[in-house]
This record gives structure tokens, C-alpha cells and sequence, in this order.
């Protein structure tokens, strides 16, 4: 490899303290590791050695005094950061350990775990003597579609750890003593060096005999039994806001697990879920919802009643109105989140119902329907010209039975012109013969 100079690999200049080399470091690392480079892993190997080799010299005291006297030359010849030895054959068994590049060893196991072994336990993010904010806490909710719309105010209560009122704490019972541990000597943590291919390094650990609180109890509190912390269910009351969409996280500052070494409190997330709605589908800001209509309805045009998120309203449904038509009704759907008097629209599809059974008098409408637009329909394939076959038979009939009445009434109307004419002879041959006595 060839020998950039080490403050430059780094970024830093040559007067820079050892916190910003070690940012530096931190910062390159993620960028160029193997795993985060997929599209070509092997310039991010070789970078990522030549970033180790600076940072294993310029951390380390010594060395660096060494390096700024003699520059590169002073590594050479064997020593452990001249040509970043460890990295091919031995030490970390090869690339494979950052990873699982490569063919050696076992490694680190990903590059997180770097962080962990050169910074000591925490990756070098955050001390663990100094002031520990609290965990954050999650709590999910199931609201429904109504409540999602209009906003709604709940209480929930929370499981989680608070501090202890017996103790404030500090774990031990008021009053009673208190040691700082002689291992850590109250800072919580045990340095330990270690020979590594870099050369020394010093890992930070927490201390196990105190367990990283820097203090010997021996009369632990009765309540939290030396924890500091006991658990409870804490009621607290959430402002859900209107729109509010399925999947939504709310923040509740300040209401997470407590910190310690006067850290502050973490944050609780409050993961808001819609329940399914049988009448409405959400879509956005947009609701949907389908109503039924009779093939009557939709051919002739109605009224229908619609239920909406704010009641029901009446629908003017047109004539000829097919299956699927979508009506939109606006400002009836979802308030849209933090716009002010901005609602979303309700959406209507319609469907025509076509009935399974038909009374007598339904299906002869419907013939008759059928007949008037010269239809047919299936088992009736010649019903048009059965119903010109069976109108020509009824109008035969009916001249027959008229053809009939006429033919009596003429006999009816002859008979009794003979029978006026027989009686009018009779009447006058009568009335001679009077005279002639």
C-alpha cells in the first residue's frame, strides 16, 4: 500500500486532539466498510485498510509522537502498522473478519462490532460514566375509522419503569451507606489494554462489580430491591388528532424508561392503528362506501338514502344508471391531517341488483318490457313471433265471434220484419171484413 500521509487519510490536521481523530475515524469506517460498499468491495477494502493503518498510529500516543518525528519510515521494517500487517495472513484471520470478505479467521463479525472492540463495549457512541438518557417506550392503539376522522382524546396506561419514591434512585435504603467501588473508583467502567495487529488498545468496559453505577451498596433499598427503578402501570391521557392515518406514531415526550447518572427520561411512541370499517374504505383522505339499487331504480332514476361519516344524506340516483357508477359527494371524507376546514370526498359505486325470482305479474311486465323493444331472451327464442302467432289467432277468434253476432242479428231483424208484415196484413183483412157485415 502505498503511504499516504496518515493525517490526510483521516482528514484532520496534524495538531487535531484525540476526540476528533477518533471521530474522523468512526466517520470513514462506516463510509468505506465493505459492507456498505457492495458495488465495489474492493476499493472499500483497500481504503478501509489504509483508514485502520492511520488510525491505528495517530491514536495511540506513542506511535503518533513517532509517526510525526519520523513519518512512514518509522513503521517499516516489520513493525505492526507499516504495511498493515494482521490484515493479510494473520491477526484478524484476513478481510473475512470485517464482514466476511475474504478467507481468514473469525473476525469481528460486522462492522458495528469494530467499533465495540476498538471503542470499548458502546462502540464509542455514547460514555457510560456520564449521564444515560432513559429508553424510549412503544404502546400501539386500536382506534376506529370515526375516531381516525374526527380526531378523539383517550387514556392508556402504560407499563414502564419509574424511579424509585423510596429511594430517588439511588438503590440504596435512605440513610444507609454508600462506597464508591475500588475497582472502577466510581466512574463505571474498567479499562482494559489489549496487544492487538494495530498495536495496543485500550477497551472500555463496563465495571462488573458495580454493574457500571460506580457505588457499593450495602443496604439496598426494600421497594426496588437496589435497582433504582420499580415498575408500574402509569395512566396517562393522548390527543389523537383528526385524520390521523393507520400506522401513525404519536410522541409523548419525556414519558420513556428514566434515565441514569441524571440522565433524562426517553420518549414514549404511540403507534395509532385503524380498525377495518364495514361500511367505509379509506383511500387517502377519500372514503368509499357501495350501496344497491333495483334495476327499476336505475332505469327510472331515484332517491336513495347514503349513509356518510357525518349521517345520512339523500342521493339523487339519474335514470339509466349503470352497474359500477361512481358519485362523489364532496367534503364528506377524511379531514385532511393539519390543513384547517380541508375534508377529503365520499365516494359512492353503485350497484344494480337484477332479481333472482319474479312473481306472475313481474315476468308478464317484463315480457311485455321485452316485447315493446323487439327483445328475446333465453328458453323464449321465438317469443316475437309467438306473440305475432298468438295476436293473429285472438284477432281471428274475435272476427269469428263478431261474424257470429252479426249473422244471428240479421235473423233476429228479418223475423221480425216478417211478423210486422203478417200482422199488418191480418190487422187490415180484419178490419174489411167488418165493414163487409
Amino acid at each position: 500500500m502505498s503511504k499516504r500521509d496518515y493525517y490526510e487519510v483521516l482528514g484532520v490536521s496534524k495538531d487535531a486532539s484525540d476526540a476528533e481523530i477518533k471521530k474522523a475515524f468512526k466517520k470513514l469506517a462506516l463510509k468505506y466498510h465493505p459492507d456498505r460498499n457492495p458495488d465495489d468491495p474492493k476499493a472499500a477494502e483497500e481504503k478501509f485498510k489504509e483508514i485502520n493503518e492511520a488510525y491505528s498510529v495517530l491514536s495511540n500516543s506513542q506511535k503518533r509522537a513517532q509517526y510525526d518525528q519520523f513519518g512512514p519510515a518509522a513503521f517499516q521494517n516489520g513493525n505492526a502498522a507499516g504495511s498493515g500487517a494482521g490484515f493479510g495472513q494473520g491477526g484478524f484471520g484476513g478481510f473475512g473478519g470485517f464482514g466476511g470478505f475474504g478467507q481468514g479467521g473469525q473476525g469481528f463479525g460486522g462492522f458495528e462490532d469494530i467499533f465495540d472492540s476498538f471503542f470499548g463495549g458502546q462502540g464509542g457512541r455514547q460514555s457510560s460514566n456520564g449521564p444515560q438518557r432513559g429508553a424510549d417506550l412503544r404502546y400501539d392503539v386500536d382506534i376506529a375509522l370515526k375516531q381516525a376522522a374526527f380526531g378523539t382524546e383517550m387514556e392508556i396506561e402504560v407499563p414502564k419503569e419509574e424511579t424509585c419514591d423510596h429511594c430517588h434512585g439511588e438503590g440504596a435504603e435512605p440513610g444507609s451507606k454508600v462506597d464508591t467501588c475500588p475497582d472502577c473508583h466510581g466512574t463505571g467502567q474498567q479499562r482494559v489494554v489489549q496487544n492487538t495487529p494495530f498495536g495496543q488498545m485500550v477497551n472500555v468496559r463496563t465495571c462488573s462489580r458495580c454493574g457500571g453505577t460506580g457505588k457499593i451498596i450495602h443496604d439496598k433499598c426494600k421497594k426496588c430491591h437496589g435497582s433504582g427503578t420499580v415498575k408500574v402501570r402509569k395512566k396517562l391521557k393522548i390527543k389523537i388528532p383528526a385524520g390521523v392515518d393507520d400506522g401513525a406514531r404519536l410522541r409523548v415526550a419525556g414519558e420513556g424508561e428514566p434515565g441514569t447518572r441524571g440522565g433524562g427520561h426517553g420518549d414514549l411512541y404511540v403507534y395509532i392503528f385503524v380498525r377495518r370499517d364495514p361500511k367505509f374504505a379509506r383511500e387517502g383522505s377519500d372514503i368509499l362506501s357501495e350501496e344497491t339499487i333495483s334495476f327499476a331504480q336505475a332505469a327510472l332514476g331515484t332517491k336513495i338514502p347514503v349513509e356518510t361519516l357525518d349521517g345520512k344524506i339523500e342521493l339523487n340516483i339519474p335514470a339509466g344508471t349503470q352497474t359500477g357508477t361512481l358519485f362523489r359527494i364532496r367534503g364528506k371524507g377524511i379531514p385532511v391531517l393539519g390543513a384547517k376546514n380541508r375534508r377529503g370526498d365520499h365516494h359512492v359505486r353503485v350497484t344494480v341488483s337484477i332479481p333472482k325470482k319474479l312473481n306472475d305479474k313481474q315476468q308478464e311486465l317484463l315480457r311485455e318490457f321485452a316485447y315493446a323493444g323487439g327483445e328475446t331472451w333465453v328458453g323464449e327464442p321465438k317469443s316475437a313471433e309467438k306473440k305475432a302467432d298468438d295476436s293473429a289467432v285472438s284477432n281471428t277468434k274475435k272476427d269469428t265471434k263478431k261474424n257470429k253476432k252479426s249473422v244471428w242479428n240479421k235473423l233476429k231483424d228479418d223475423l221480425f220484419q216478417s211478423l210486422r208484415k203478417v200482422w199488418g196484413d191480418f190487422c187490415w183483412s180484419w178490419a174489411r171484413l167488418k165493414e163487409d157485415l
